[in-house]
């Protein structure tokens, strides 16, 4: 088991100094997380705490889970690592196509030069 555990249905008025009284009852804090959402600055109602041992997380996660701060009951459990997400992005992306990234299109014609390309819509209309 890890030693980093995750806190979930946090109240948005939840602050840090709340959240480390909370868990330090329960072991030593290496670390507290409250991500922030980037627009608003505003908590995103979670948190990841780290502690010193997998034993006190463990304690955390069976004394804290469900129980009631700021009028909302509190879901903890062992944090899990993100999934990688691929890299890059955007218009036409296709995961792991030979050309991901490109935009669709007639990409097999070379585009030459651009004189005379306003003429020949011209002669078209």
């Amino acid at each position: 088991m890890s030693s980093k555990i995750f806190v979930g249905n946090l109240s948005f008025d939840t602050g840090r100094d709340e959240l480390e009284r909370l868990f330090a009852e329960h072991g030593e804090i290496v670390d507290l997380a409250i991500p922030t959402d980037r627009l608003s600055g505003r908590p995103r109602g979670f948190a990841f705490v780290e502690f010193a041992s997998a034993e006190q997380a463990a304690a955390a996660i069976e004394k804290l889970n469900g129980v009631e701060l700021g009028g909302r009951n509190l879901r903890i459990n062992e944090a899990t690592e993100r999934p990688a997400r691929p890299s890059g992005g955007g218009y036409g992306q296709s995961f792991g196509a030979p050309g991901a990234g490109r935009r669709p299109g007639p990409g097999s014609r070379p585009k030459g030069s651009r004189r005379n390309v306003r003429a020949r819509k011209r002669s078209i209309w």
